[in-house]
């Protein structure tokens, strides 16, 4: 039975980063932690924790872990499947991607990929319950992160930096005048309407 911060051996987190934003790709990590490899009292939902502390994390648990995997679902897969399928997509992937197969997985939230190769538990507000989530939360962050940065470094003129791809005022505006890249979801209501408006009538 799961206690509150126990670290069980054979379990993985799950969780995912990228939902929300209207460009790049959506971002799910999971880690198998191990008790004794490290200490992991300061895992937080990653939410919680200033960028640099983050990236601090993401390379502890890439050491230490007893495994860790990244999936992700391309902008196209957002627009085909939506947002929510295109998530679970990457839980699989990542879940898939591990090189030690769990016995069971945590995973944030309130859905569960199907078809999976173990049994697999949804939790809300898991990131906060299970370290294994927790670490999976920053990993998931930090690569998507990286993507906004790069992102940025493709398209300047759009502030990725500033707004990792969120519907900020700076970001709906830079839509407006400048229209879609090829990051963004065409599927998302803000992208679709600056597609419309460019649009030759």
């Amino acid at each position: 039975m799961r206690s509150h911060g126990v670290i069980e051996s054979g379990v993985a987190g799950v969780d995912e980063a990228g939902r929300g934003p209207l460009a790049g790709p959506v971002v799910a990590a999971a880690v198998i932690l191990a008790p004794n490899t490290a200490d992991w009292s300061a895992l937080r939902d990653s939410k919680r924790l200033s960028p640099k502390r983050r990236v601090a994390l993401a390379n502890q648990i890439r050491e230490h872990a007893c495994a860790w995997a990244i999936g992700e679902a391309s902008v196209a897969e957002i627009d085909e499947l939506n947002i929510l399928q295109a998530t679970l997509v990457a839980m699989r992937r990542a879940i898939f991607g591990l090189k030690t197969p769990p016995h069971h997985v945590y995973i944030d939230g309130r859905d569960v990929p199907t078809a999976l190769n173990c049994s697999a538990e949804a939790l809300i507000k898991g990131d906060a319950l299970v370290p294994a989530i927790s670490a999976a939360s920053i990993l998931a962050k930090v690569r998507r992160d990286e993507h906004a940065a790069a992102l940025h470094a493709q398209y300047p003129d759009y502030g990725f930096d500033r707004h990792g791809g969120y519907p900020t005022a700076l970001h709906l505006d830079r839509l407006s005048v400048l229209g879609p890249t090829e990051a963004h979801r065409r599927t998302f209501g803000p992208v679709r309407r600056a597609l419309s408006a460019l649009s030759p009538q």
